[in-house]
């Protein structure tokens, strides 16, 4: 069911909807080597950058850390926005505790209190595209090299 396509100023609105009131987002990285790996995790955007947090031995942890790379999915095939971003590690306790707070309470899970070792990853779009359908396919660019298009 085709609708006509959003303006790119509205899937900007869009994207930063989502970026602000969703929880989750895949999250797609890939080890030194180039094997993918496919995980979903909570976030938290803080208008610049999402903070995502996984333990630091797991295969998205080693991968994010090793490459300093990241692709993110948010939303679903059918409304979906592409984050390409650069990642920042932070030590578990690095964080500052107002900011670790703010992802506890916007996602409900608090990495600082689990026995397994995390690591916060923060990652700072670069590029993100948007689009529903192939009508959308079209201008679906709204940010590169970290700045808005639109």
């Amino acid at each position: 069911m085709s609708t006509d396509p959003r303006s790119r100023a509205q899937r900007r609105r869009d994207t930063e909807h989502r970026l602000t009131h969703d929880k989750d987002v895949w999250v797609a990285s890939a080890s030194a080597d180039g094997a993918p790996y496919l995980v979903p995790l909570s976030f938290d955007w803080d208008g610049e950058a999402l903070l995502m947090a996984t333990p630091a031995d797991s295969p998205t942890g080693r991968n994010l850390a090793a490459t300093r790379a990241v692709r993110l999915g948010l939303g679903h095939t059918r409304d979906v926005s592409m984050i390409e971003g650069e990642v920042e590690v932070i030590e578990i306790d690095a964080l500052p505790r107002e900011r670790g707070d703010r992802f506890v309470a916007h996602t409900g899970f608090d990495p600082r209190a689990l026995a397994t070792p995390y690591r916060w990853f923060r990652v700072s779009p670069r590029r993100i595209q948007a689009w529903r359908e192939v009508n959308e396919m079209p201008g679906r660019e709204l940010m590169r090299g970290g700045r808005w298009l639109v």
